[in-house]
C-alpha cells in the first residue's frame, strides 16, 4: 500500500471538481435536502470557482493518493484567503475530504500532518478549521489529535443556515 501527496494545479480542476462532488455528497447528502445539496455543489464546486481558488496564491490544494488512485484532497488557506479573520499567524484547513472507500487508512491524519507541516514551515502559531456541528465523526477525530472548539460560525447549505464549530490547534 502506497500513499503520496501531489499539489494540485489548474490542470487538475476537473479531477478536483469530481472528487469534491463525490466526497461532499458521501459526507452530507443523507442529512440535507437534495435541493440544498445541489445548490451548494453548484456554487462551491463549479469549474470557474475552483479555478479561481486554484489561482489564489494564498490557497493550496493537494490530492492524496492511495495505491495510485486519488483518495481525497486537502485545501489550506493563509493570509486573506482564510474564511474567517484569524490573523496572519494562522493556517486554515478549509476542506479535507477522503472518499468513503478509503477511510480508516489514516489518510485524513496524513493530510492534516501535511497541513501542520506547512503551517510550521511558515511560522504559523495555530491551525484551524470549521466542522459541521452534526459531523460527529470528524469532530471526534479532530479532538483526538489536539483540536479544541474555539468558536462557531454560520454556514449555508443552499438556503439553510447551519452551524460550523471552529476548532483550533496551537502549534509548538
Amino acid at each position: 500500500m502506497t500513499t503520496n501527496i501531489k499539489k494540485c494545479t489548474l490542470d487538475d480542476s476537473r479531477i478536483l471538481q469530481e472528487i469534491s462532488y463525490e466526497t461532499f455528497n458521501e459526507t452530507f447528502k443523507h442529512q440535507n435536502s437534495p435541493e440544498n445539496m445541489n445548490a451548494y455543489l453548484e456554487r462551491a464546486f463549479n469549474l470557474n470557482q475552483l479555478e479561481k481558488e486554484l489561482s489564489n496564491s494564498s490557497s493550496q490544494f493537494f490530492f492524496v493518493y492511495f495505491n495510485n488512485e486519488v483518495a481525497g484532497y486537502l485545501k489550506v488557506n493563509t493570509n486573506d484567503a482564510q474564511t474567517e479573520e484569524m490573523g496572519d499567524d494562522s493556517l486554515e484547513v478549509e476542506r479535507i475530504y477522503i472518499k468513503n472507500k478509503f477511510q480508516k487508512h489514516g489518510l485524513g491524519k496524513y493530510l492534516l500532518n501535511k497541513a501542520m507541516d506547512m503551517a510550521m514551515e511558515r511560522n504559523k502559531k495555530k491551525i484551524w478549521l470549521g466542522v459541521w456541528e452534526k459531523n460527529e465523526n470528524a469532530i471526534g477525530f479532530y479532538k483526538k489529535i489536539g483540536f479544541v472548539q474555539t468558536g462557531a460560525h454560520s454556514f449555508y447549505m443552499g438556503d439553510e443556515e447551519q452551524t460550523d464549530f471552529i476548532m483550533t490547534k496551537t502549534l509548538i
